[in-house]
């Protein structure tokens, strides 16, 4: 979700609302077809779907600013999510590195094949 939430962050200014919904909606429907195979219930999928999203939205909101953060902000936003040691950068620095790399890399290198699948 991490990774995810780092995408939407990215091109969200600079990309159409209506194709980054499609996405947003690829993305939460695949989740569900992974809990639905694992066999849970349609009551069990709903709390879980419901407890993904406002993980999800959780992340964004702690996120928004991630760029401006000083590495112990970002670290501790982390450790709220992943078990981590104290003190652990490496986490803080691949996400660093990842949001460099999205930052230079177009939204089609990502969405080619992902978008065109029926909803």
């Amino acid at each position: 979700m991490f990774h995810f939430a780092f995408f939407l962050r990215r091109f969200k200014d600079n990309t159409d609302k209506e194709y980054l919904q499609k996405f947003y909606d690829y993305f939460f429907r695949q989740i569900e077809l992974s809990i639905r195979e694992i066999g849970y219930g349609d009551v069990s999928i709903n709390k879980k779907m419901k407890d993904y999203i406002n993980v999800f939205y959780s992340i964004l909101d702690k996120i928004n600013n991630w760029d401006k953060l000083e590495n112990k902000k970002k670290g501790e936003i982390l450790a709220f999510y992943y078990k981590l040691k104290e003190n652990d950068l490496k986490i803080v620095n691949y996400f660093n590195d990842f949001e460099i790399y999205l930052s230079k890399t177009p939204l089609k290198s990502f969405t080619k094949g992902v978008i065109n699948h029926k909803f």
